[in-house]
């Protein structure tokens, strides 16, 4: 139990401490609020006596106003103890929102090719969602009502000792009965929210590929598993509410015996002429606000229950750590640089059992220069550029830009001097600026421009209507695959990085706008070096080295000139035949 209050102190004092001054104005409302409830009952036992004994009607009315304006003002603070609890609980689960998907991002592939993108969503918002009230009200309810609680019962015993006793008693016996109860309820509420994360990790994935399922007869296939995952998630959800309702039958059943110890010891005690038929009334009043601080702690317990699941699966995530090493303090050159692999092996983590997708590779790149990278789909020529971008390490072997081993470069400086354009480009919702720019203000709106019109896309941009603050998005209408990609070798552009890797870059595009894009290439590999993945030959005919992979390996490598000068290479047969690779 210490680790788990532990767990929620760190969450509370890492997202609550910046919230300080609305937490302190949500505590004064709620004692201010208890105050209040403590208060009333005594002007309603000074009512009842003052009636009884026939007092003057002003005295009445007095107590009456009195009573009302006690009412209003505790309406007040309710009001107050809203509008500071939703500005908490949105500032401390946005906070949250915003480190999950920080860190989900910091993460390696193999993490992310093990989770689906509607898995992770449901982590970061649906968790967080459930942890809203958490962050809120939790403590400041539980302690705000324990202390009503706890005021109550004082009163009690000042009243009379063997009623504060007796109530006091129940109280402590239906807090332990309740939270007995809440520990039982923490593990369907974990598998609840683990199967709906599942679920909609299911429905983002297929609705993605909508277009091959339906084109391939898959539908049946689809709303099968569909409806699988629902039959597990119904009987999951019942189990965590039965025991939800399981707490809520005990505190209906422990308010019913609070009414009636309330009852028989005010009755005895009027019977012995200790009390006044008010303070009869007062003491049934007690009993029956202690049901309110009882009850809204229960509550703040159910709530718990599912924070807890929440918290658990929040806590799984962030303990995921990634697979790669931080890396040193090198500082790569700001020229080109050369590339070299010393005998490096690597698989994937889930392919294990399928042998290695790079097996023994070596070779090295002068600085510079261009190499055409050459092999069958799977031969390893996608998982090199990855390797290069440290989005993956290496199991054996060692990888060097520049001289400087890979693995001792800052991880956050390859992005910006290693610039990679693939076959499949991706939009984002935003502006075409920020699109080129990934978000960068700092890129001049006239370096964009002047770009655009060295790819022939000016005329492109000059029909949208609004120009570089045109949102764009995954599936923007009016944007040919190859403008696409044309728009992804400008962010290369923008960037200036000294390393370039084009993985399948003009796989897509049509003769016309090859054409355009052949000289804006030329350009962009002037003095720096670049990796050429490709299929076609026509595409390395510019590269001055050549490296064919067959299953991992090196079948082939070298000047790619004397590659085709040797009649008996491979890529000297290759061009003779004409084949793409």
């Amino acid at each position: 139990m210490a680790t788990v209050a532990d767990q929620y102190s760190q969450f509370l004092t890492h997202y609550l401490k910046p919230q300080q001054i609305k937490m302190f104005g949500l505590t004064g409302v709620l004692l201010g609020s208890i105050a209040l409830q403590i208060l009333n009952p005594q002007i309603l036992r000074y009512f009842v006596d003052a009636a009884v004994s026939g007092q003057p009607q002003s005295m009445l009315l007095g107590a009456a106003a009195l009573f009302t304006a006690v009412a209003a003002v505790r309406q007040g603070l309710a009001i107050a103890s809203t509008y500071f609890s939703e500005v908490v609980a949105w500032s401390a689960t946005n906070q949250l929102r915003l480190d999950l998907a920080k860190h989900c991002l910091q993460l390696d592939l193999s993490f992310h090719k093990a989770h689906t993108p509607g898995e992770l969503l449901e982590r970061v918002d649906g968790d967080v969602d459930a942890l809203s009230r958490f962050f809120s009200q939790f403590v400041v309810q539980v302690l705000g009502n324990g202390l009503l609680l706890l005021g109550v019962v004082v009163v009690l015993f000042l009243e009379d000792w063997r009623a504060g006793l007796a109530l006091g008693l129940f109280a402590l016996t239906a807090l332990g009965v309740l939270n007995g109860l809440r520990a039982i309820a923490i593990r369907p509420w974990h598998t609840y929210r683990q199967i709906t994360a599942e679920f909609y990790g299911f429905v983002v994935e297929h609705l993605n590929g909508r277009e091959d399922i339906r084109a391939n007869g898959g539908v049946d296939y689809v709303i099968g598993r569909f409806y699988r995952l629902l039959q597990r998630w119904l009987p999951a959800y019942q189990q965590a509410r039965f025991s939800s309702t399981v707490l809520w039958g005990s505190s209906v059943g422990l308010f019913t015996a609070g009414n009636a110890i309330a009852l028989a010891v005010g009755a005895y005690l009027w019977q012995q002429n200790a009390i006044t038929i008010g303070t009869v009334y007062l003491l049934f009043y007690y009993a029956d606000l202690l049901q309110n601080p009882i009850e809204r702690i229960r509550e703040e317990l159910e709530q718990l229950q599912q924070a807890e699941a929440s918290l658990q699966r929040i806590r799984e995530l962030l303990a995921q750590l990634p697979s790669l090493r931080p890396g040193g303090q090198a500082v790569l050159p700001s020229h080109a640089w050369s590339v070299t692999f010393d005998r490096v092996w690597f698989r994937y983590p889930e392919e294990e059992a399928d042998g290695w997708s790079l097996q023994d590779l070596t070779f090295d790149l002068p600085a510079g220069q261009v190499l055409g990278l050459l092999g069958r789909t799977g031969s390893g020529k996608s998982t090199l550029a990855r390797l290069l971008l440290r989005l993956y390490e290496p199991q054996q072997g060692h990888i060097y830009l520049g001289g400087l081993a890979l693995n001792q470069v800052p991880p956050a400086d390859l992005p910006q001097q290693v610039g990679l354009v693939t076959q499949d480009v991706q939009l984002f919702q935003s502006t075409v600026r920020n699109n080129l720019t990934f978000f960068n203000p700092a890129v001049d709106d006239k370096a964009i421009l002047d770009l655009l019109e060295d790819l022939g896309l000016m005329p492109w941009l000059q029909a949208l209507p609004k120009g570089l603050d045109t949102e764009l998005g995954p599936d923007s209408g009016g944007l040919s695959a190859g403008q696409a990609q044309l728009l992804a070798f400008a962010r290369v552009f923008l960037r200036n990085p000294r390393l370039v890797i084009l993985d399948e870059a003009s796989s897509r595009l049509d003769p016309k706008t090859e054409q355009l894009i052949e000289r804006a290439v030329d350009r962009l590999l002037a003095g720096r070096t670049a990796i050429i993945i490709a299929h076609r030959l026509k595409t390395v005919q510019r590269a001055d080295q050549i490296l064919i992979l067959d299953q991992g390996q090196v079948l082939e490598a070298g000047e790619r000139r004397r590659l085709e000068q040797q009649p008996n290479t491979r890529f000297a047969q290759l061009l003779r035949m004409g084949r793409e690779v």
